[in-house]
C-alpha cells in the first residue's frame, strides 16, 4: 500500500510519451502508468489499437490519455507530431523511447534492406525523438528519458547480428546523452530487456524456432512494463532483466573465450 502511494504522488498528472504504444510492453506501459495517475501519451501506427486502449483506461481509471498516429520511420511526419504534441500539452515530463523491430538472421543471409529498417525504428528515430524532447525538457530542466535497449546490446549471439548493432548503438548513445543531460536536469535510463513474451517474434522469429527454445526464459511484459514505470523519475541509470542473463552479460565482458566455449549451445537458440 505504502508503494502504490509512492507511484501515486511521483506520477500523478505526469505526460509521459510512450513509443511503439499500441501493443506488447507499450501497452503495458501506457496501462502502468494511468494505473498510478499519469497521463500516457501513446504513439503507434495503429490508431484502432490506441483507441482501444484509451477507452479501457478511461473506463478502469477514469484516465485521460492521448493518441496520436505516426509512423516513426518518417522524419518529417516524426517531427510534425512531436511538435504538435508539445503544442497541445504544454510540459511533457518523460519520454519512453519503447518502439523497435527486430529480424533475426545470419550475416550472409540478410537483407539490406531489413537492416535499413531495423536502424531506422531502432537507432535513428529513437535518436530524434529524444533530441527533441530532450530541447523541450532542457527548457523546463526537468524530465526523464527511458530508452528500451535489450541485453543483446551488451552480448551479441549468432543471427542477430545487425539487430544487436542496433541495440549496442542505443546503449552507446544512452550512456553519453546521460552524462550530458545531467547538466539540463534530465534523468537517462537504458532498460536492458532479455526475450519478452510479445509480437515481436512474429518479425524476429517468424519460424519459431528461437521463441520455442526460449520459451521457459521469456519475461511477461506486464513484468517488464512495472519495473520501467517503477523506476520512472528517478536516478535509475540501467534496468537489466532477468538478473541472471545480466550476470552472463557481466562475465562475458570479463571472460570472452571462456564463456562463448561455456555457453555455445545457449548463444546457438535462435537456430
Amino acid at each position: 500500500m505504502v508503494y502504490y502511494f509512492i507511484m501515486q504522488n511521483k506520477l500523478t498528472n505526469k505526460k509521459v510519451i510512450v513509443t511503439g504504444a499500441s501493443g506488447g510492453i507499450g501497452e503495458r506501459l501506457v496501462w502502468h502508468i494511468a494505473r498510478h495517475g499519469g497521463v500516457p501519451i501513446m504513439l503507434a501506427r495503429s490508431m484502432d489499437q490506441m483507441r482501444q486502449h484509451q477507452e479501457f483506461l478511461k473506463q478502469t481509471f477514469q484516465s485521460e490519455s492521448f493518441v496520436y498516429q505516426v509512423d516513426l520511420q518518417n522524419e518529417k511526419e516524426t517531427d510534425a507530431i512531436l511538435k504538435q504534441i508539445i503544442k497541445e500539452h504544454g510540459q511533457i515530463h518523460g519520454l519512453i523511447n519503447n518502439a523497435g523491430l527486430g529480424i533475426f538472421d545470419l550475416v550472409k543471409d540478410m537483407q539490406w534492406q531489413d537492416v535499413e529498417r531495423m536502424f531506422q525504428l531502432n537507432v535513428f528515430a529513437l535518436m530524434r525523438v529524444t533530441q527533441q524532447l530532450l530541447n523541450h525538457f532542457s527548457y523546463y530542466q526537468k524530465g526523464h528519458i527511458v530508452n528500451i535497449a535489450s541485453q543483446a546490446g551488451k552480448l551479441a549471439t549468432p543471427k542477430s547480428s545487425a539487430y544487436a548493432a542496433t541495440k549496442h548503438a542505443v546503449l552507446g548513445f544512452t550512456n553519453a546523452l546521460r552524462l550530458e543531460a545531467v547538466k539540463e536536469g534530465v534523468q537517462v535510463t537504458a532498460v536492458n530487456i532479455g526475450p519478452v513474451r510479445t509480437s515481436f517474434f512474429k518479425t524476429a522469429d517468424p519460424g519459431g524456432a528461437y521463441q520455442k527454445n526460449v520459451a521457459q526464459y521469456m519475461l511477461d511484459p506486464d513484468y517488464v512494463a512495472q519495473k520501467v514505470v517503477r523506476h520512472l523519475f528517478t536516478n535509475k541509470r540501467e534496468i537489466n532483466l532477468p538478473n541472471w542473463m545480466e550476470m552472463g552479460s557481466a562475465l562475458h565482458r570479463l571472460f570472452p573465450n571462456t564463456m562463448e566455449r561455456l555457453l555455445k549451445k545457449q548463444f546457438n537458440k535462435k537456430y
